[in-house]
């Protein structure tokens, strides 16, 4: 028995998803290009082209190629409409607010920022976030299709919302994201924990290829880790796997101490918070004295209890390290050799990406949810007539 051909609506949408995406990498292309770069025949491209412009999604941009004379056919350039969609990308974090407003090709058209006091209160950062996007929203005109959060708190999976569990050094209480944007945003607000943000841009990034394993972990004013399996965050039954601050470990006398209160015992804190000061901890670690030496000992040997914990429980291929003080060379040397000596050593990098990594990964998958929205409006809209 033959098998059932694809059907030829089948076959048209998967066509049209190849030119759209095709002119999503590459801004503007000819029907000629658009055969080139998706392997389609000419009159198959020039087909799409023409359904698409119906659907309102690809236009004429009045370019032409230098034709005639010899030279061959003009060809007339094609591209995405202007109207084809924005998404916005969010971060919350200690420093402030931030969110941005990307076109399909991931170029960033609009940027704020909205600084936030301490101890920040969900009042205070609602009004920030709201202020934000506000500004942003009319600076780009047109509401975003999508918006992406990423949040410097844990973060519920089934709601968005964020959850203060006991001793988090950031949000004092609860705030929802996903309420706040919603009547700023034409489509789907999606929240998730900065650190699981900053582990899936470390693995898009340059060079992360096989990069499938692993775990991330945070060291900043707050402490966190993202474990990365098959490509993927685990994220946990309520979304709020990797929280390892109350993680046992080996505290600065060899006794077993809840991660988090080793840097109140070594005096490493923010005033009145849980917070880590980074400026007073890579100050008692990096000096070139004794001391420092033995602080920056006790600190690697805190955080190697916990990797090992995060080692037996993922089998991870690799240990990646950012934030503001967890990727200082000193610090990644220390740990690495006192992971080194753990029962199941395992190799331990900085982290590549370090400008704003929770906002790069949150960018990149309001950039890919972006582009998905409008391949599924081709789907949905068949042409006129």
């Amino acid at each position: 028995m033959d098998p059932a051909k694809p059907s030829l609506e089948l076959v048209r949408s998967l066509t049209d998803e190849h030119v759209l995406r095709a002119l999503m990498r590459h801004r503007r292309l000819t029907r000629a290009e658009l055969a080139t770069r998706t392997g389609i025949s000419r009159p198959t491209a020039g087909e799409s082209v023409r359904r698409l412009t119906e659907r309102g999604l690809v236009a004429d941009t009045g370019e032409r190629t230098p034709g005639g004379r010899g030279r061959g056919r003009v060809g007339s350039y094609y591209a995405l409409t202007a109207d084809a969609g924005t998404a916005l990308a969010v971060s919350i974090a200690p420093e402030g607010v931030r969110a941005e407003v990307v076109d399909p090709y991931g170029d960033v058209l609009a940027r704020t920022a909205r600084t936030i006091s301490r101890p920040a209160r969900p009042t205070q950062v609602a009004a920030a976030l709201r202020a934000a996007v506000v500004e942003i929203r009319e600076a780009v005109g047109a509401a975003p299709r999508v918006a992406v959060v990423s949040a410097a708190d844990p973060v519920h999976r089934a709601t968005g919302r964020l959850v203060h569990l006991p001793d988090a050094p950031f949000l004092v209480g609860e705030l929802d994201p996903v309420e706040i944007l919603a009547p700023h945003v034409a489509g789907p607000v999606v929240v998730d924990n900065d650190v699981n943000w900053a582990a899936r841009a470390e693995r898009a990034g340059p060079g992360a290829e096989g990069l499938d394993d692993f775990a991330y972990l945070h060291l900043g004013e707050g402490l966190g880790c993202a474990v990365v399996t098959d490509g993927d965050v685990r994220r946990g039954h309520h979304g709020i796997a990797g929280e390892i601050a109350h993680v046992v470990t080996t505290g600065p006398k060899g006794e077993a101490t809840a991660f988090i209160e080793v840097f109140g015992h070594l005096g490493l804190r923010r005033a009145g918070s849980t917070a880590v000061d980074v400026d007073r901890l890579l100050a008692a670690t990096t000096a070139a004295d004794a001391r420092a030496t033995a602080v920056r000992a006790t600190v690697a040997d805190a955080v190697c209890g916990v990797l090992a914990a995060v080692v037996a429980l993922t089998d991870p291929t690799i240990v990646v390290i950012g934030g503001p003080w967890g990727g200082h060379p000193l610090l990644i040397d220390a740990i690495g050799a006192a992971l080194g000596r753990a029962r199941r050593p395992v190799p331990v990098r900085a982290a590549a990406l370090t400008d704003e990594p929770a906002l790069a990964g949150a960018r990149n998958h309001a950039l890919t949810s972006l582009r998905a929205a409008i391949v599924a409006t081709a789907h949905r809209n068949p042409p006129p007539g």
